[in-house]
């Protein structure tokens, strides 16, 4: 294999045209930097990507030379794309991957040792495998034919087998010159695939096979362009015409016609039955396009081949739609739509109020009603509460009624129109709001209604594994039904991210067809809004004397362990850390009330936070956060305060659970601060002070940067402009994070108390410091 630097060109130019797949894209770019095989350079294509893949572009671009990012100032679809990507590659031959596909291991060296021995051939056709978001990987259809030819030197019309393989341009590489040479270009529109395959095919005097799978090729639940349906699949007609044109002037491959006849008609079968392709309404004039070019192009005296479905054929030909329906060639898109109403209608039969449900589905949906909930109906709180509160400001005429459990109603604030889950009032609210916002899931018997539109606001930044991912961890699972759950996710129409992360990880693992908006998490609003009086009051109905430094203990919950079991010696740690320090512990809210921390608690010990109502007015209270692998550490960083992980089961915990990222990596962007491993390591790192020195806030600024791109005091402005005003022209971008003031930490809180001046609220230093109201 030549070294990088020794060529003139690199072997191979791999184009990547990208767009709106920001939560693929990394996959695709680490599979391609991973390879073994150096030589290659990655012509990325941004298309006017309405999402941040630009910006992945330019990162990988920053830090590998072989990326090279070429945008486009108007998208022009997949074949212009590749037709750019051809302009600018220098390679010898060309590789075609889709953005949210991946290269295997050794794949490009397979690939060049098979070139350099055949002698530099016009085609390379290499086997590939599916990967389904399920996580189940299958083999191709054609790994035995690709291993039959062994080390064959074939021109492909001579050897027409090759001719049935999957028709796409990914599975192949092209000689650069060969293919530049001949003129080959993509054209606009869907299926230019089967047109650049079959003539690049037709042309090729020279083309050997590798039977080692090199592509893995994503199956995509939602957003593939392919599975959307639309008048632009009838682009499927002019691809085929352009074909016979070629054939029409190669009379030499006049005895090929029927094949590609055969694969014309099988090819048109196969996309006029999907629903995900052409829709009810245009099936008629589909099938009248398809007769047509059937009898213009039939070769004399065809006859279907011994594999197809004649029957499919002669209706075709007959140019019989009703014939068509008959043979069940059309997907019933009518029937499916009514299983759907059965299947939540016997889900409600089990309910006492499932007629009154139904019949309040017929009536209007009220378009200034909006359903809040928040951690499956418990107290209002997190990103819905402070999208409600804005919305109250910015939308005033919205009428906002929570949803929550009997046993929490006393807890709701006073003037908070709610309604108890499963109550009639519910299903009627249910049934015809306009809006429902919720940082979980509403109920499966919830029937989602045309018009009605979901927010889903989330309830944490995700290190662990969370959606699909989470099918490869049992522990994590815990017999969730996944197909329910992507239903439930298949209702959002909004996905609120607090950061880039976030967006591309939400898009991966909840493959739905929601649309993101980047805002920041808007429970962090108050975090830029608080003033010092209101931290040093918080701190007293904490009961936290002057002077101490409060450190917030919150860890996140355990799957592989049952009930509440603590990582910490809590007495130990606030033993050592002295009369100065008090600690607040948090328990996750799965876990009950823990007696042991209440005697604790009762001895003065500590703190038991882990009923207050607010999590945001304890990070605002504390000077530093101990945490694990709990969410609540991305939001602290915000405040730009001491972060310690206290990881004493790390390795169990990516093994039962997964991670997005090595935590405790120590390298910027992943790690808040300091780590500790063991309870000694957590005294020492205090008592030295290293909790808050250079190296913990050199971590936290980077881990700031990382995942509080957004947080500026405006998300939930952001979101209520989206999602109830229909405003897509949102906020101007957040300032940077060294020009945002956020609320003085609780040091700075004293100082600023001891010179207020009666009721003022700000902190000095800090004018956009004051009253959340």
């Amino acid at each position: 294999m030549p070294e990088p630097g020794l060529r003139s060109a690199p072997r191979f130019s791999v184009i990547v045209p990208v767009y709106n797949v920001q939560g693929y894209l990394r996959a695709c770019l680490d599979s391609l930097l991973a390879q073994e095989f150096t030589d290659f350079e990655v012509i990325a294509v941004d298309d006017c990507s309405p999402d941040r893949s630009g910006e992945i572009l330019a990162e990988f671009a920053a830090r590998d030379p072989r990326v090279v990012p070429v945008r486009h100032e108007e998208n022009g679809g997949i074949g212009a794309a590749r037709n750019t990507g051809v302009a600018h590659a220098r390679g010898d031959y060309l590789l075609f991957l889709d953005s949210d596909d991946t290269l295997t291991a050794g794949a490009l060296q397979a690939m060049a040792g098979r070139l350099a021995a055949s002698e530099d051939p016009d085609l390379l056709l290499f086997d590939h495998v599916r990967s389904y978001w399920w996580h189940e990987v299958k083999p191709s259809a054609v790994r035995e034919l690709l291993a039959a030819a062994g080390k064959d030197v074939f021109k492909p019309t001579e050897r027409t087998e090759f001719l049935h393989m999957f028709a796409v341009v990914w599975n192949r590489a092209f000689r650069r010159d060969f293919f530049v040479n001949n003129g080959f270009r993509y054209t606009d529109g869907l299926y230019e695939d089967a047109l650049m395959v079959y003539t690049t095919m037709l042309t090729a005097e020279r083309a050997v096979c590798l039977e080692h799978a090199c592509v893995e090729y994503r199956q995509r639940r939602h957003g593939n362009s392919m599975k959307t349906p639309g008048r632009k699949h009838f682009t499927i007609f002019e691809q085929y015409q352009r074909l016979f044109d070629f054939l029409d002037g190669r009379p030499d491959l006049d005895r090929l016609r029927p094949l590609f006849f055969e694969r014309m008609v099988s090819h048109f079968l196969f996309t006029g039955a999907r629903e995900s392709r052409v829709r009810v309404q245009d099936r008629p004039e589909f099938f009248r396009r398809a007769a047509a070019m059937y009898r213009r192009h039939k070769p004399a005296g065809f006859t279907p081949p011994v594999e197809a479905d004649a029957l499919q054929f002669q209706a075709l030909e007959r140019g019989s739609y009703r014939a068509f329906q008959t043979l069940n060639l059309v997907n019933r898109t009518r029937l499916r739509g009514q299983q759907r109403v059965r299947k939540a209608r016997r889900a409600m039969s089990k309910r006492a109020t499932a007629g009154f449900y139904r019949m309040q589905l017929k009536r209007p949906i009220d378009p200034n009603l909006a359903v809040f909930s928040a951690y499956w109906n418990r107290t209002p709180s997190c990103n819905p509460l402070a999208v409600y509160e804005k919305a109250r400001e910015l939308a005033p005429h919205l009428h906002g009624v929570w949803v929550v459990r009997e046993d929490v109603v006393d807890t709701v604030p006073d003037g908070m129109d709610h309604v108890v889950v499963n109550s009639q009032r519910y299903w009627e609210l249910m049934a015809r709001a306009k809006y429902f916002v919720n940082n979980v899931n509403f109920a499966d018997e919830v029937v989602k209604r045309k018009g009605q539109v979901h927010l889903q606001t989330h309830h944490g930044t995700p290190l662990k594994r969370m959606g699909i991912d989470q099918q490869k961890y049992p522990a994590a699972v815990k017999g969730m039904s996944m197909r329910k759950l992507l239903e439930r996710a298949d209702r959002w129409d909004l996905s609120v991210s607090a950061n880039q992360h976030t967006s591309e990880q939400w898009e991966r693992v909840y493959p739905c067809g929601f649309e993101t908006i980047d805002a920041g998490y808007p429970r962090n609003d108050v975090f830029f809004r608080t003033g010092a009086r209101e931290i040093l009051d918080i701190r007293e109905r904490l009961g936290i004397a002057p002077g101490s430094t409060a450190v917030l203990y919150a860890p996140t919950v355990r799957d592989y362990q049952v009930g509440y079991v603590p990582q910490l010696d809590l007495e130990k740690v606030t033993g050592a850390l002295g009369p100065d320090f008090v600690l607040l512990v948090r328990t996750h809210y799965f876990y009950g009330r823990d007696p042991h921390l209440q005697q604790l608690q009762e001895r003065g010990a500590l703190i038991d936070v882990s009923r207050h109502p607010s999590v945001e007015e304890l990070c605002l209270a504390a000077d530093a956060l101990i945490t694990d692998y709990s969410s609540i550490m991305f939001d602290y960083a915000g405040l730009d305060r001491p972060i310690i992980t206290y990881a004493d089961d790390w390795e169990t915990y990516v093994r039962s659970r997964g991670v997005t990222f090595d935590l405790l990596s120590g390298k910027p962007g992943d790690t808040p601060g300091i780590v500790a491993t063991t309870e000694d390591e957590l005294i020492e790192a205090f008592r030295s002070g290293r909790w808050q020195g250079a190296e913990a806030g050199e971590l936290r600024a980077a881990f700031r940067a990382r995942f509080c791109m957004w947080d500026d005091g405006h998300a939930a402005e952001r979101v209520v402009n989206r999602a109830f005003l229909g405003r897509h022209d949102l906020l101007p971008a957040p300032p940077p994070l060294s020009e945002r003031t956020v609320a003085p930490s609780p040091r700075e809180a004293a100082r600023a108390g001891a010179v207020l001046a009666p009721g003022a609220d700000g902190a000095p230093g800090r004018p956009d410091a004051g009253p959340t109201g």
